[in-house]
């Protein structure tokens, strides 16, 4: 398999932040979004970022800026078909996503992605820790994005509806803590400043 690419999921409404961009709250001197493609930049051949709106706003990080390729706010599925329909155009065979407000996950995540796809025709894999799957991390095929688009098309929205109908492997992540710990609200960000200087 070749080295896959990256999209990172910056499309959300943060509204529980009082909206905006989440990636672009400060930490630990960056942002959540540094944080982010600190760990993913390493781990992959090429990254992109997916949000809608004016992707001037992302210029600091030098890279593609991807818009949801349907109309209206359909979940984090459009910024993986996003990401799929970039990939494909680069000559990629796959693609993992990350969250661009989980500033902590693992720097092996798509190594271990790649290892539980062994031996499938078309690599899917979704992260876990034993509390449960983490559908905005995951690794997809390439081959796929026509059958997502017209899922999407047709109404689906839930990530683990779509990727269960395709067998989807699973990496399992149970480390000490929450390795996949996002900021949803100001209280989680002063939890992330918190950590990000216990780390320091």
């Amino acid at each position: 398999m070749k080295q896959p690419f990256a999209i990172i999921l910056a499309g959300g409404r943060a509204t529980r932040m009082g909206g905006g961009d989440k990636g672009l709250l400060p930490l630990g001197g960056t942002t959540l979004l540094d944080q982010v493609l600190e760990r993913t930049l390493p781990q992959v051949a090429a990254a992109a970022i997916n949000a809608n709106g004016d992707p001037a706003r992302f210029a600091q990080f030098g890279l593609p800026v991807l818009a949801d390729p349907l109309e209206g706010f359909v979940g984090p599925l459009a910024g993986v078909l996003a990401g799929l329909d970039w990939a494909a155009q680069e000559g990629a065979e796959t693609v993992v996503s990350v969250a661009a407000d989980t500033p902590f996950f693992p720097c092996d995540l798509t190594a271990r992605l790649v290892l539980a796809t062994e031996g499938m025709e078309t690599p899917l894999a979704l992260a876990a820790t034993p509390d449960g799957r983490h559908p905005t991390f995951g690794l997809w095929p390439v081959a796929l994005r026509h059958d997502l688009r017209a899922a999407l098309e047709g109404g689906l929205r839930k990530v683990v509806q779509w990727t269960d109908a395709h067998g989807a492997a699973t990496a399992m992540f149970d480390g000490a803590g929450d390795p996949f710990f996002n900021v949803n609200t100001p209280e989680d960000l002063a939890r992330a400043q918190a950590m990000q200087k216990a780390q320091t």
